[in-house]
């Protein structure tokens, strides 16, 4: 991998790359407005209150209310229909002990090759020459990451929120740890989609063997396909509804001035982590690879899972339950338990998979992939801790020389 790979698709000490060139002039007068737009000072109280008597609107006001009254339905929801289909629950949940212990260690394995495909696409994104991210500080911040997304669900919010913090101490810009960031979600997240697409037509088009219930085959199959081509709009889209959301902002007052001025900056977002994918998938960069085992080997470690207690679902099957469940990683569930869990075991009852086999594997394949890290994840965050007070002391010995 030569060191300069990924210099010209974010980083800006070398140059710009020719993708971003693309537009950048276009852009820089609907940037500075969008940055004075989302940084207006807060307003005194008086004034807010004048600006919104409504207080942020009926949904704001009862947020809290409305979240329990989701969360009491889906937990409702969860044990009418997807308890009573599991028979002995008691007895299967004893039979965890008695699962190969061959296979759960082949799955092991595989969640630990998993974990390695996301240090080589963190890496292949943010290295840089005589930059401080490598090997040792890319393992850190992704088991580091990984430990925080256990703490916050939501979507990996709090693996994002280490990940930033540990980028921007080792020296990138903030241009450049943003751009970089989507561009590694885009990535994730693009296999994600197209993986759900693929798979949920193939499914209900009958391309796949197994079942296919529309409502986990055809219907997310359909979110996905939107998903992607709302992303790639953005590179032709994303100019005019920067400047759509600006107008908004200007006709807008107090918190909602603020939120749209916010919100117009996301299309530009997008629009440069979608050209810095684009580049490394153009060239056909190495790292890319790390990202197709960071879901692979995690799939295949629920295969071995199941494996280890019985025959595994169809391929199909089994990839479509495993994104389906996977969703439920986005419900802000404390430390996010419980919400994987019951999509991939309610999704696995939709296709037609014995219960007690489905809640099996899929209790193996959580132990697998959300417990066993976690000590590595604690570890690899106290050395990243200490990895970052030696970059901020190198920063304050150059700057006092």
């Amino acid at each position: 991998m030569p060191p300069m790979r990924h210099t010209d698709a974010f980083s800006d000490r070398t140059g710009p790359g020719p993708m971003f060139e693309h537009g950048r002039r276009r852009r820089n007068a609907s940037r500075r407005r969008v940055s004075s737009l989302a940084g207006q000072p807060k307003p005194s109280s008086n004034d807010s209150s004048a600006a919104d008597p409504g207080s942020g609107g009926f949904l704001t006001r009862h947020r809290r209310p409305l979240l329990g009254v989701l969360g009491a339905a889906l937990l409702v929801g969860f044990f009418y229909y997807v308890i009573p289909q599991i028979a002995g629950l008691g007895p299967t949940l004893h039979r965890l002990r008695a699962g190969n212990k061959w296979w759960l260690g082949l799955g092991v394995l595989f969640e630990a090759l998993s974990i390695g495909g996301d240090i080589v696409l963190l890496r292949g994104i943010f290295e840089r020459p005589g930059g401080r991210i490598g090997w040792r500080s890319s393992y850190q911040i992704t088991l580091a990451g990984s430990a925080a997304t256990k703490l916050f669900a939501t979507a990996g919010a709090g693996g994002i929120v280490v990940t930033v913090w540990a980028l921007r101490a080792s020296g990138l810009r903030q241009r450049e740890v943003a751009d970089g960031m989507v561009c590694f979600e885009i990535l994730e997240y693009g296999v994600y989609m197209a993986a759900l697409a693929i798979v949920g037509f193939g499914l209900w088009l009958g391309l796949f063997s197994g079942p296919a219930p529309v409502g986990i085959t055809l219907i997310p199959a359909m979110f996905a396909l939107a998903v992607i081509l709302v992303v790639l709009s953005m590179r032709a889209a994303d100019s005019p509804l920067e400047r759509f959301l600006c107008r908004r902002a200007d006709r807008s007052s107090g918190r909602w001035k603020r939120w749209w001025g916010r919100a117009a900056a996301v299309p530009r977002s997008l629009r440069s982590g979608l050209d810095a994918a684009l580049v490394m998938v153009r060239r056909g960069d190495p790292s890319l690879l790390g990202v197709l085992a960071a879901w692979g080997f995690d799939i295949a470690a629920l295969w071995a899972s199941f494996r280890a207690f019985g025959q595994p679902p169809p391929g199909g099957v089994l990839v479509m339950a495993y994104y389906v469940g996977t969703l439920g990683n986005t419900l802000p569930l404390p430390g996010g338990i419980g919400g994987v869990e019951g999509g991939m075991i309610g999704s696995f009852l939709a296709f037609g998979v014995n219960g007690s086999l489905a809640v099996l594997a899929v209790l193996a394949y959580r132990t697998i992939s959300y417990w066993l890290p976690t000590i590595p994840g604690a570890i690899a965050y106290a050395r990243l801790r200490h990895t970052v007070g030696d970059w901020r002391s190198a920063d304050a010995s150059k700057l006092g020389a």
